[in-house]
């Protein structure tokens, strides 16, 4: 929260910080999980294709991987480092992005390098929404939209409890 802290005003008082949920970085993993996946599905037919189609001698699968055309071997670390890259991206949005109500406007703060800040006063909320899928709604997390006079929409990626976040603003709004 280094930028929120940084930029409140003189009499300007955190109400609520917006996290992440945890099941955003359950499927940050699963990039990893799909990439090793993939890979073993790669080798694997390399070795059923060696063994079974072309009807080269059974040494094993792992004799089998190093005697592989350079091409297989090399997608199959390709599907590794991809899976790896997509789970550093969404850390790395996760790590960076702030989202906070103060009791005099709502920051949402993003990126590593070129930071992108969205801040709307609180006075000038139209509407509040929350966007809930059927797990959203078992493990209480979802997308909340704001809508803003002058400002269009405002959507906050999936945060935990929507629903005191909505709250939170109202109370801002009522202070």
């Amino acid at each position: 929260m280094y930028y929120v802290q940084q930029s409140l005003g003189k009499n300007e008082e955190l109400i609520h910080v917006g996290h992440f949920h945890w099941m955003y970085t359950v499927g940050a993993i699963t990039h990893i999980i799909w990439g090793i996946v993939l890979c073993i599905i790669v080798l694997v037919g390399s070795y059923m294709f060696q063994t079974q189609v072309m009807g080269y001698e059974d040494n094993g699968f792992l004799a089998s991987i190093q005697t592989s055309h350079v091409g297989v071997r090399l997608l199959a670390f390709l599907m590794i480092v991809y899976g790896l890259l997509s789970f550093a991206r969404m850390m790395i949005v996760k790590i960076t992005t702030e989202i906070a109500v103060t009791n005099t406007r709502l920051i949402y703060k993003r990126g590593l390098i070129a930071r992108q800040v969205g801040e709307i006063a609180v006075d000038r909320i139209e509407g509040v929404n929350f966007l809930q899928g059927l797990l959203g709604r078992m493990l209480n997390y979802g997308r909340v939209v704001i809508r803003g006079m002058g400002v269009g929409e405002l959507i906050l990626p999936p945060i935990a409890d929507p629903v005191l976040f909505r709250k939170a603003i109202d109370k801002a709004k009522n202070s």
